[in-house]
């Protein structure tokens, strides 16, 4: 399965998070794509973080980024509808 779905409505992220980190970005780690986050995975916090840091990358509405699957674990696909831009880091995928 491919880390990157996209779609002419919306792109589907699979993506691995690493709560608590002491940075928040969005990479490739080798064929996988990995988000660090500042955030702890306490009540929900983390899933928050990563919404609001998706929205910003993407330059969508908080309300686009959609959680799939992966609502308590580390792995997760998150659809993000109509995505205004696709951040550098991801346009060179392995």
């Amino acid at each position: 399965m491919t880390a990157i779905e996209p779609h002419p409505d919306h792109i589907t992220l699979r993506l691995r998070v690493q709560p608590r980190s002491s940075r928040n970005e969005l990479a490739w780690q080798g064929e996988q794509l990995k988000l660090w986050i500042t955030a702890p995975p306490v009540d929900g916090k983390a899933n928050q973080h990563i919404r609001n840091h998706l929205a910003r990358l993407f330059g969508v509405p908080r309300s686009n980024i959609e959680l799939l699957s992966g609502e308590t674990g580390r792995d997760k696909r998150i659809r993000i509808h109509q995505p205004r831009s696709i951040p550098e880091s991801l346009q060179d995928s392995p």
